[in-house]
């Protein structure tokens, strides 16, 4: 890691005492400025191995609102980056053939791993002009529509359906609601269900609520380690338990949104491990671990008849709580 990435990393507030330490690792580095000097050397490398392990503990004990945190991280991977890097020949579709064009949720078919497949995305956006384009990544009815008729071509036509999760829930707005935003949402969470063909749902940030189940309900459901997947997101449940949204860390906790807490309850089917410090560090690293775990999920239905990956996913969601 050179000056100029730390320089432009963002920190979270439980990460002050790796960014002190990097930015001393930044200042010997200006001070050496090439030159050979063995002392700043061992120096340089002795403050790298304490950042490393500061960094390594402190992740390994990470709170669920510090989760929610990394969940939410400005430099996290979103959509784009793991359909760039494990998608090739993407052919996006647009539009519901009922409204128009949602943005929020990018849909379209491509190539996985040389095989092809039916990709669903949510995408919060990179900058200000992006997060605005694609709604924060909170979809309208259009959205969930689009993902349906996507759906449905990738049951004709046999394709498998990759879905990655990643919104704080579905667009609340006056305009939404009119245009029968519950209703999207449970039909496309109804298509999920009842696909003939197998699909994967990996929560890459937040899953929030009805939003992200939508494209979420899968044969198998996967997230990241530091991901959360909520009813609802912290400080909406906390303003409803508490009246207070400052309460948000306290609702993070007792909900239990964590990927750890979710697996142990059978919610969700395996959690993808990320490098320390969480995918905003090294996403390329992320990303090549979410494939291949998505590539595992995906083969365990390979030569699976329709009707038997649809009596799996069936089983699988009236088993949870069951336990």
């Amino acid at each position: 890691m050179d000056a100029a990435v730390s320089t432009m990393r963002s920190y979270l507030d439980f990460e002050k005492p790796v960014a002190e330490i990097e930015a001393k690792i930044d200042e010997l580095r200006v001070v050496a400025d090439g030159d050979v000097n063995v002392a700043l050397d061992e120096e340089i490398s002795r403050l790298q191995a304490r950042a490393s392990k500061t960094l390594s503990d402190l992740y390994a004990a990470l709170t669920p609102w510090q989760k929610t945190m990394v969940a939410r991280h400005p430099n996290r991977p979103h959509f784009r980056d793991y359909c760039d890097a494990l998608i090739t020949d993407m052919t996006p579709l647009a539009g519901d053939r009922a409204f128009g064009e949602d943005e929020a949720i990018i849909t379209g078919f491509g190539r996985f791993r040389g095989e092809p497949v039916c990709i669903l995305g949510q995408e919060k956006g990179w900058n200000t002009e992006t997060r605005l384009r694609h709604n924060f990544g909170m979809a309208r009815p259009e959205g969930y529509r689009k993902a349906v008729r996507l759906m449905e071509m990738a049951d004709r036509f046999g394709l498998p359906v990759i879905s990655f999760v990643d919104t704080a829930g579905a667009y609340p707005g006056i305009g939404a609601e009119e245009r029968g935003q519950a209703e999207a949402i449970a039909r496309s969470t109804e298509e999920a269900l009842g696909l003939g063909v197998a699909n994967v749902a990996l929560v890459v940030g937040e899953g929030g609520s009805g939003g992200a189940v939508a494209i979420a309900a899968a044969n198998r459901v996967l997230m990241m380690e530091h991901a959360i997947y909520t009813v609802a997101s912290p400080e909406a449940s906390a303003s409803i338990l508490w009246r207070n949204a400052a309460r948000a860390q306290d609702a993070a906790t007792n909900m239990k949104i964590t990927a750890q807490d979710l697996l142990k309850f059978g919610i969700i089917d395996g959690i993808v491990p990320e490098p320390t410090g969480g995918a905003h560090r090294d996403p390329a690293a992320a990303i090549r671990s979410a494939g291949a775990a998505v590539a595992a999920a995906l083969q365990e239905f390979a030569g699976m008849t329709p009707q038997a990956i649809r009596k799996a996913r069936e089983d699988k969601f009236l088993a949870i709580g069951r336990k």
